[in-house]
């Protein structure tokens, strides 16, 4: 089934008016029919089974069939704090992530990182990450896009994680195992949970003890060095997996 977004305005009593891009898609791509059904989403959380009703010159008109329980998504918010990778590692990073679940993903300039991204490369980069974050979010069912940020200072990014229930960052010199799995079982419904990852080099020392100052817990990925693309899909699967209900 077709999964598309839209915003909460355009929702009505029982018919849902698509707009934009999307309308072309739906025409001339897909090139539905009337009577057909597809999932609608409002981006924030609410989803409604519609059917083609009508077209117009620049909509298409979704009749209501409809509206369901938001069941797709994690019962708590997990925010990714991603050290800029180089290449397009991040790209990977923001489809993967977005299939597990991930609330918000915030780009973090930490001291090892190697990419520097002016305002336009900012600017291109940012439409091109959230455009992957909405596809990945359709294919995924999720009744929400993650919104992925502009990029930010490290001091900043600890600073954003005030008042989150829990908040970890994977580490080499971590203790064992077990003092992870006591961590990573104080997920609970409802919270915001921070993951932050370091780029290719890690965090430096003086990073892990700012972040020790705000609570920010040191966890262990096992004994194999994990790359960057891989240690934040690590650790957002276990969340997954022990908050999934």
């Amino acid at each position: 089934m077709y999964h598309f977004f839209v915003e909460r305005e355009q929702i009505g009593e029982d018919v849902i008016t698509v707009v934009g891009s999307d309308v072309n898609h739906i025409k001339n791509v897909l090139r539905m029919n009337p009577g057909e059904q597809v999932l609608i989403s409002d981006k924030r959380g609410g989803d409604y089974l519609c059917e083609v009703k009508d077209f117009t010159r620049e909509t298409v008109l979704f009749g209501i069939l409809e509206a369901r329980e938001n069941g797709m998504e994690l019962p708590a918010r997990i925010h990714l704090f991603q050290g800029l990778p180089k290449s397009d590692k991040m790209e990977l990073i923001i489809q993967k992530a977005v299939e597990l679940g991930v609330y918000r993903i915030i780009p973090v300039e930490t001291k090892r990182v190697v990419v520097k991204l002016d305002a336009k490369k900012e600017e291109a980069r940012l439409k091109r990450w959230n455009a992957i974050s909405e596809s990945a979010a359709k294919q995924s069912k999720r009744s929400i896009i993650p919104e992925v940020t502009g990029v930010v200072k490290y001091r900043e990014a600890l600073q954003m994680t005030d008042g989150f229930g829990l908040k970890l960052v994977p580490y080499e010199c971590a203790e064992g195992m077990e003092e992870t799995r006591r961590l990573l079982g104080k997920a609970e419904p409802g919270m915001d949970i921070a993951v932050f990852i370091g780029p290719e080099g890690g965090f430096e020392e003086e990073e892990i003890r700012q972040a020790n100052e705000r609570e920010i817990y040191p966890v262990t990925l096992g004994k194999r060095i994990l790359r960057t693309e891989t240690a934040g899909l690590c650790i957002l699967s276990a969340l997954m997996i022990s908050l999934e209900q």
